[in-house]
């Protein structure tokens, strides 16, 4: 079922106090703390972007500190449990939080009258068509909000402000900003009453909602939408902290170090921006993942050298002699055909001329490191079996379905040498 109204309206603003927070650069000690660090100035500068990019540096500073509080309630596992009514109902007083300063549906040209919105909202939740019917006022707000009025037309000098009571009656609409107050109220109120309320068979649930309004309508935040989005983050990335660092089993979170990341990106301190620290976590990530693939694969082979039939060469290359042929040996500069199955240490298959059923013909010194001392160790006939080190394969660098720093293993066949 669609709420589209409902997410019309949460969407006012696309996103939180009594500590004060200082902007400042915290130590370091290694690339763990570096990535937390950069993780919360990354998002905080978002935030900052995104929420507050008109914003003076006292209002930055504000705006840190309801934020911060409640990114550290959510860490704390302090953020009060809501119902789903409650929950939508803070969720709209946060909104016209917001619209008192920005318009009625984020437009500065219509100002946000909540005693009008409210009987809307209140007559679209009881079902009230006493003044126009939920179809109605989604036409009337569709083609009202891409006309788009310009705000001298339209714009009072002040919103107008008011408690949500649960009370429908028709009222008279005596203006276009009643008319469009009014309409977005009621198709907000028509779609809660059908997909949140519909079990809510005493009024239990009405209830909840509009005093979860009220109450978020009332609180002294500034700014309750970042209010909000804290919390979840807060909660969010204790309820990850276990798997690892967003999701990364080798970093530890370290919710101070994330915590003053997102106060220096609110408040646009420091010489490492947005772009570098984000750049940053993306290039320190990879070196994490690969040195895990290499030392996975360096110990694989550790292990692989002690095996019985498993020769080492000077280069670290490693095989066995899986058929031993009676041809000749190529050399480094010879054309071979050869039919071979390549897969990674695990037995991922990454590719096969095999499982395709066609050989392959290629010049030896055009091919990995590995593949060119390995085949001129065979003769034609011959069937090894090669374990490659990452430095005499692809490196670590990405290649195909073979990441970075890879340790690979390949049966090989020398069918002939052209």
């Amino acid at each position: 079922m669609k709420k589209t109204s409902i997410l019309a309206l949460l969407a006012l603003a696309t996103l939180a106090c009594s500590n004060s927070y200082n902007a400042k650069i915290p130590v370091m000690n290694n690339t763990n703390d570096s990535i937390n660090y950069a993780i919360g100035l990354v998002n905080g500068a978002q935030i900052r972007m995104q929420q507050l990019n008109e914003a003076d540096e006292k209002s930055l500073d504000q705006a840190a500190t309801e934020f911060v509080d409640a990114l550290q309630r959510g860490w704390d596992g302090k953020v009060e449990k809501q119902s789903e009514a409650a929950r939508i109902g803070h969720n709209i007083g946060s909104a016209l939080r917001t619209s008192e300063e920005k318009g009625l549906a984020d437009n500065p040209a219509w100002t946000l009258d909540e005693k009008v919105f409210f009987q809307g909202l209140i007559n679209g939740i009881h079902g009230d068509e006493s003044v126009m019917d939920a179809s109605a006022a989604r036409d009337y707000f569709q083609k009202a909000y891409q006309s788009a009025p310009a705000a001298e037309n339209h714009k009072q000098d002040k919103p107008v402000k008011a408690k949500c009571v649960d009370k429908p009656k028709t009222i008279e609409l005596q203006s276009f900003l009643d008319s469009v107050n009014y309409a977005f109220g009621l198709l907000n109120g028509d779609d809660i009453g059908k997909y949140v309320l519909e079990a809510d068979s005493d009024g239990t649930m009405r209830k909840e909602l509009i005093e979860a309004i009220n109450k978020s309508l009332s609180s002294k935040n500034k700014y309750p939408q970042l209010v909000q989005l804290g919390e979840q983050i807060g909660k969010t990335i204790k309820d990850q902290s276990e798997q690892g660092l967003i999701g990364v089993p080798e970093l530890t979170t370290d919710f101070e170090l994330i915590k003053q990341g997102f106060i220096n990106g609110i408040k646009d301190f420091g010489e490492w921006d947005a772009v570098s620290a984000g750049h940053f976590i993306q290039e320190a990530i990879e070196d994490i993942k690969n040195g895990t693939t290499k030392a996975a694969g360096e110990a694989f082979l550790a292990s692989n050298a002690l095996r019985e039939g498993v020769i080492v060469t000077e280069s670290g290359l490693q095989y066995e002699v899986l058929k031993e042929g009676k041809g000749e040996h190529p050399t480094a500069t010879d054309r071979v055909k050869v039919h071979y199955h390549g897969t990674l240490i695990d037995g991922t298959v990454f590719d096969s001329s095999v499982d395709r059923g066609e050989p392959i013909t290629f010049a030896l010194d055009q091919v990995i490191a590995g593949w060119t001392e390995g085949v001129q160790l065979m003769t034609v006939g011959s069937k090894y079996k090669f374990y490659i080190p990452q430095e005499l394969g692809y490196g670590c660098r990405a290649a195909g379905h073979i990441p970075p720093c890879s340790a690979l293993i390949f049966e090989v066949e020398l069918l002939a040498i052209e």
